[in-house]
This record gives C-alpha cells, sequence and structure tokens, in this order.
C-alpha cells in the first residue's frame, strides 16, 4: 500500500475492522510515521441488464434506486428501510448467479417487495414496469392487488400467534 503523505511503499496495518459490506483498515508509514485509513470491499462482478428491446446495459444500483425512489415519494417510508429494500433487492439479483438478468426479472423482484411495503409505492412502480395501456388495466390491477392483500390479512389472521 502506497502511503499518501510520502508515496513510500512500506506500510503496515495498525487495525483492521469490518464495515458494512467491507473492511476498514488503519495503516501507518514506517517511513513518515503518518497514519492513514483505507476501505476494502468485495469488487462485484460485472452483471448485464437484458432490456425490452433487446438492448443489453450494465446494472446500475443507482438507476434501481431512482426508480424506486420515484415510487416511493411522498410516502411515510423511511430512508433506512428503502436502504434495506435497495440492499435486499440487490442481493437477490446477485445471488441468481447470472452475468445476464431480463429487466422484467429485476421489476418483479422490485414490485414483490414494493407491495409488501407500500400500496401506493406499488402501484407506481407496477404502472410504469408493466406498462398499462389504459385506465381498465390500471384498474384491474389495482383489483388484483386488493385480493392480495385480502388473502395475505386471511393467512395472518390464521396464524397462531407466538409469545
Amino acid at each position: 500500500m502506497k502511503c499518501p503523505y510520502c508515496s513510500k511503499k512500506d506500510t503496515r496495518v495498525i487495525d483492521t475492522r469490518e464495515v458494512g459490506e467491507g473492511i476498514r483498515r488503519r495503516r501507518e508509514c514506517k517511513s513518515c510515521r503518518q497514519r492513514f485509513t483505507t476501505y476494502e470491499r468485495v469488487a462485484k462482478t460485472s452483471l448485464m441488464v437484458a432490456k425490452r428491446d433487446g438492448r443489453r446495459e450494465p446494472f446500475d444500483s443507482d438507476k434501481l434506486l431512482k426508480g424506486i425512489l420515484r415510487a416511493c415519494a411522498k410516502r411515510p417510508i423511511p430512508t433506512e428501510t428503502l436502504e434495506q429494500l435497495i440492499k435486499d433487492i440487490e442481493r437477490e439479483i446477485y445471488e441468481l448467479g447470472q452475468a445476464e438478468v431480463p429487466s422484467e426479472r429485476i421489476g418483479t423482484m422490485v414490485t414483490n417487495h414494493l407491495r409488501e411495503l407500500d400500496d401506493v409505492a406499488y402501484v407506481r412502480f407496477a404502472s410504469v414496469y408493466r406498462r398499462f395501456q389504459d385506465v381498465d388495466t390500471l384498474a384491474e390491477e389495482i383489483e388484483e392487488f386488493k385480493e392480495w392483500k385480502k388473502r395475505e390479512a386471511e393467512l395472518e389472521a390464521q396464524l397462531p400467534l407466538e409469545l
């Protein structure tokens, strides 16, 4: 590791800690005695997204975040919840173990998560993702969503309470 102060390569690690999805190391230069911090994280494999129109583009978690933030705009959803949602979806995408993932698959993952998180965010995202052609199609989706919520509530009511 090259010292950012004197550019010598002779440094030693003083402290190592796990932070988030990486490692933080405190280092000291043996030449100038200055201390500095480095961060290490696992480099994710390149992942391509296959778009509906046949194009291929690199997976961009920022683009995923923007779409989800747009769907959740002005909704009472804590930032921490959205950050965890993004991490969960990104983890699921990489766990598929594929070099190329269809955009439809990513959209389905997002809608599944948003369905459980917030009704309005789900409908907003689904309306863009599924490209509803008219109001009737959107209304049908909302009715199906209401039925799904009703079934989920019935299933929850049948579960035994944990003490």
